[in-house]
């Protein structure tokens, strides 16, 4: 199914990092009725220390479930991997603003097949992102130096939050606000009431004996915290 469009419901997306490796399959079925998508971290060893996932995985994960996926690539050359992820199944791709260096590029060759999305790591400037607003479906702040799962959340990175929310509301446009790293019951609603609509879950999902349940108690939390949010800004 498509990435669905952003429309006020705050969304929990169940990262496959932190699930077992040996029980995909069953791991995104704990999830499918109560997440709207889930995101598969993919990480070459050079943009960031670590290896995971390529696009069997994505391929494997859609030959059994039709959730919404998204690839968050963590890799160099992004506009060279896009397009195998895309066609694998994936309904968006996600790129780091400073692994692409032709932003374009990336677009032209993921936009025919999958929904687009760029992200930040901490120590880079929202602002990088700014002017690319008009061309995405999905902006990700990563609250943890990507890389590894199980990290704490980077609370610093709300100031980044905050101006993307800011600028997605003047954009007019229907881009997802998402973060990434260290999202559990004790910094779900400071993200949410940020401004960001798409939480990335790892841990706190695949680590609880009921997943789904998980989910749906991060959900509640972060949209209550959502809307008091968008309150204050008014």
């Amino acid at each position: 199914m498509p990435l669905p469009r952003p429309d006020g419901r705050v969304r929990i997306v169940p990262s496959l990092l932190a699930a077992d490796f040996g029980a995909i399959g069953q791991a995104v079925e704990s999830v499918s009725e109560a997440a709207d998508w889930v995101t598969v971290d993919v990480m070459d060893g050079h943009f960031v220390p670590n290896l995971s996932f390529g696009p069997d995985l994505v391929r494997a994960v859609r030959a059994r479930s039709r959730i919404a996926l998204d690839a968050h690539l963590m890799v160099e050359r992004p506009a060279v991997f896009a397009p195998s992820f895309a066609q694998a199944g994936a309904d968006a791709v996600v790129a780091h603003v400073e692994a692409a260096d032709d932003p374009e590029a990336f677009f032209a060759v993921t936009r025919r097949h999958a929904a687009i999305g760029l992200a930040v790591k901490p120590r880079t400037p929202v602002d990088r992102l700014l002017p690319y607003l008009k061309a995405i479906d999905l902006a990700l702040v990563m609250t943890v130096e990507p890389g590894f799962g199980g990290q704490n959340f980077l609370f610093d990175m709300l100031a980044k939050v905050r101006a993307l929310r800011e600028a997605i509301d003047r954009s007019g446009r229907p881009v997802w606000l998402m973060v990434d790293g260290g999202v559990n019951v004790a910094t779900v609603q400071a993200a949410a009431e940020a401004g960001a609509d798409a939480l990335v879950a790892g841990s706190a999902v695949f680590g609880a004996t009921h997943p789904a349940e998980a989910v749906r108690d991060l959900r509640s939390m972060a949209q209550d915290a959502f809307e008091r949010g968008r309150k204050a800004v008014r």
